[in-house]
């Protein structure tokens, strides 16, 4: 379910399933050129639209729904993925000393990219589990 909840908003539910992935990487990049956010790097937005996502599938129940959440903001854009679990996400904290993600694992490096890539990060609770988001700039 699509709404547009201003013209500074968007809001929609995706499966939960890998095809979530490539299907949130085409509406952030709808939704930021619909928002007017030319300005804002989409190629970053949807790298981390799609890290956030696939851990949002692997790593939550399949009986609850993940949202992703795109809102304009005065400085850039603001990317939120729900989703039913409340517990964190892993490390989003920043930190000078970030260890390498060892080159022969097939995971780890979503949370790293995020955190190098965006301008903030973070997670809160939510009533139905938690929201996990990043924040990228207007390009200047």
């Amino acid at each position: 379910m699509l709404s547009a909840s201003g013209p500074s908003f968007w809001r929609i539910e995706l499966p939960h399933s890998a095809s979530a992935v490539p299907l949130a990487r085409a509406l952030v990049r709808t939704a930021l050129a619909d928002l007017g956010t030319a300005a804002t790097d989409c190629d970053t937005a949807e790298l981390l639209t799609a890290e956030l996502v696939a851990n949002a599938v692997e790593h939550t129940s399949s009986s609850t729904p993940i949202e992703l959440v795109v809102e304009l903001l005065p400085s850039g854009c603001q990317v939120e993925v729900h989703d039913g679990d409340p517990e964190p996400p892993g490390n989003l904290d920043r930190s000078s000393d970030d260890a390498c993600p060892d080159p022969w694992q097939e995971h780890g490096r979503g949370l790293l990219l995020i955190r190098t890539l965006s301008s903030d990060c973070g997670h809160r609770r939510t009533d139905s589990g938690k929201a996990v988001w990043f924040r990228l700039p207007a390009a200047g």
